[in-house]
């Protein structure tokens, strides 16, 4: 369901905070635990790392991305691979 747009695009104030701060001190790295934030213009050529609920995963944003929520390119769910058996 999409947030209303009187409301605007929604964004943790942390997250914002960090990337003003990174924009001030040229440091483009950071971590998230906000996957529901939106991806803004000010974010374009950071690297943040976001969490997927076990690890970090580095993440680059990329002008393409603008609009869309963080969680959408950070996969939480693991490949199953069967094991093959080997023929003797």
């Amino acid at each position: 369901m999409n947030r209303s747009n009187w409301k605007g695009p929604y964004i943790q104030k942390a997250l914002l905070e960090k990337s003003i701060k990174s924009k001030i001190t040229k440091k483009k790295k950071f971590k998230t635990w906000s996957r529901q934030s939106t991806i803004l213009p000010i974010l374009v050529g950071a690297q943040i790392n976001v969490h997927n609920g076990k690890k970090f995963v580095k993440l680059k944003i990329i002008d393409e991305m603008l609009g869309h929520k963080l969680g959408e390119f950070v996969s939480t769910r693991i490949k199953f691979f069967y094991k093959k058996t080997k023929k003797k």
